[in-house]
């Protein structure tokens, strides 16, 4: 047993806690049915996805705000893995297909839902590239209730001007631009091209290679990102901004940081937007060097409250600290910073850099974009601070649904609580790992061995697993795959404290802190069986918050009351 320093509970969490948990084993949701077309849009392991890889994304699309409608092109260059003719490529309704080209010749295609099928004259050779060019056009799906029910956003900002943006995380980037529409297939770089009615400015992804008057009272701003990217994070964000530029000395050397704020909001934006460098200087510290030094960092005003859009970070949180000036974590720590510019720009580690192949696995995301938020709490004001804020957000929990849902390749989405409950378990395992440099370095390697790539959440469980020293499976079983948090069972008879693990996984093995006495916490291993230990005084027992458990005393079996159990049961 290991022993570290004391530390008072925290006060009022653990009935919130046991509310929760009792309420999510009540409501817990059975298993939805799915459908083919559910697997056409989730699947990247479908015969018409699985033979090509995309290597690039050549996307040149003109934007109409007076009737809410775009017209455009995508050519996509890609290699030939294995023999095949048809390849799915993705375009939602309303939007409509007007053709589909591969070196000069037209294509046949046929459509099925949001997913059309092009037909190749002859099977390409293996490792062959090639390009299709799809052209489209049509009034794309509109955004109801950004970011969450995304889509293309035909808004106006304070003073009447058009404000057009795009949102379509889970939903799908074939909402407004034609693609293979998984996450599982990055390019390895993308141009975005975007044609707006002057005098919008459109700011997007990577940098921007040139801008074009076109004569006719449009301008073509082409931009152009280096390296992979998920389809989610390429973006529009046309508005009548300002800029302006600054530098940051990082770990590899000098990032560019580039600030899109509406005109008349550039004051605002220079006194809030302060915050990126204290943030960039403590993710570095704890996850490695920012990702895209070649593409740049930008922030980027929007109407909606945000999203990771990598290099062009979204961002709509009213130049206030907190989430649209709330703390979630009912702390008072979450309004010291800018929820928007930390969780978000967190994504440029999780969710960017490390992106997920399937929607089922989007913890990996949220999880360590959630847990961000403590380390950067932890960076500006110390460790017990972060730790409180993490605590804090618990409170939003609602163990109504699985982390993780039933099925894979079906673009399902696990439930929201992804965020606090992810969050707390990384917490959680950062304890278990014992040792903050161990940790860091744990970060830190994730983010370099799995850097621009898709990744599995298996992949992830298994990588800090081999980092802690000790196999993670059945945490991961329990926080992420079950609606229940585990129950460290304890009794107290005199100087002595009974306990083991209920509410868990058949198996469920991670070591937990109680205190025993004055001197701190100590290291115990329960099992389902019950086990006991010595305690000095009944009064000195408190399980550690850092954990994510709920102690709870154990109910006398009618055996016990009958043989007096209950009246030698010493009760805090």
């Amino acid at each position: 047993m290991t022993v570290k320093g004391n530390r008072a509970p925290i006060a009022n969490t653990w009935p919130l806690l046991l509310l929760a948990a009792l309420a999510g084993a009540a409501s817990a949701q059975t298993p939805r049915s799915y459908t083919r077309a559910d697997t056409l849009r989730g699947s990247f392991t479908s015969p018409a996805r699985a033979w090509w890889d995309v290597m690039f994304y050549d996307l040149r699309v003109a934007i109409h705000p007076a009737d809410s409608s775009i017209r455009g092109r995508n050519g996509i260059t890609y290699r030939v893995l294995a023999p095949g003719r048809e390849l799915q490529i993705d375009l939602m309704v309303p939007l409509e297909v007007d053709s589909m080209v591969q070196e000069g010749q037209a294509l046949s295609f046929r459509r099925e839902g949001n997913a059309f099928f092009a037909i190749l004259p002859q099977a390409p050779p293996t490792g062959a590239e090639r390009t299709i060019t799809v052209y489209y056009h049509g009034k794309p799906h509109p955004a109801r209730r950004p970011p969450w029910d995304g889509g293309f956003s035909w808004q106006v900002d304070s003073l009447g001007r058009p404000w057009v943006v795009t949102t379509d995380q889970g939903m799908g980037a074939s909402v407004w631009w034609p693609n293979k529409d998984t996450q599982a297939d990055e390019p390895d770089s993308q141009r975005v091209a975007l044609t707006v009615p002057d005098p919008l400015i459109d700011v997007s992804n990577g940098r921007l290679r040139r801008t074009t008057p076109n004569g006719d009272g449009t301008t073509t701003y082409e931009w152009f990102v280096t390296k992979p990217i998920n389809n989610y994070a390429i973006a529009v964000a046309a508005g009548n901004y300002a800029h302006y530029s600054e530098e940051y000395l990082g770990e590899r050397g000098r990032l560019t940081l580039d600030f899109w704020p509406l005109d008349y909001h550039l004051a605002a934006a220079k006194r809030q937007f302060v915050q990126t460098r204290t943030m960039l200087r403590c993710f570095e510290h704890w996850f490695g060097p920012y990702p895209w030094y070649e593409d740049g960092f930008k922030l980027v005003e929007v109407p909606n409250a945000g999203m990771e859009h990598q290099s062009a970070i979204a961002y709509g949180n009213g130049y206030a600290n907190g989430y649209r000036r709330r703390d979630d974590s009912g702390t008072g720590l979450g309004l010291r910073w800018d929820f928007i510019i930390v969780h978000e720009s967190a994504h440029e580690w999780f969710g960017n850099n490390i992106t997920t192949k399937d929607l089922a696995d989007m913890w990996v995301h949220e999880s360590f974009a959630n847990y961000s938020e403590g380390l950067y709490t932890e960076c500006l004001f110390g460790k017990a601070e972060g730790a409180r804020y993490i605590i804090g957000t618990r409170r939003g929990i609602r163990n109504d649904r699985p982390v993780v849902p039933d099925a894979y390749g079906v673009n399902a989405q696990g439930s929201g609580d992804m965020y606090p409950k992810g969050g707390s378990m990384l917490h959680t395992i950062r304890q278990i790992v014992g040792n903050d440099e161990t940790w860091r370095s744990t970060l830190r390697g994730l983010n370099e061995t799995f850097r621009h790539r898709t990744v599995t959440g298996s992949e992830v469980e298994a990588y800090l697993s081999r980092r802690a020293g000790r196999d993670l499976s059945k945490v991961f079983d329990q926080y992420l795959r079950t609606v229940k948090i585990p129950v460290f069972e304890y009794r107290i008879e005199g100087t002595t404290l009974a306990y083991r693990w209920a509410e868990v996984v058949p198996g469920f093995d991670m070591p937990v802190e109680v205190r025993l006495s004055s001197a701190g916490y100590t290291r115990l291993r329960p099992t389902e069986s019950w086990q006991s230990v010595p305690l000095t005084r009944a009064r000195d027992f408190a399980v550690d918050p850092d954990y994510y458990v709920i102690p709870r005393e154990a109910v006398p079996t009618e055996a016990e009351t009958a043989a007096g159990g209950a009246g030698r049961r010493r009760r805090l």
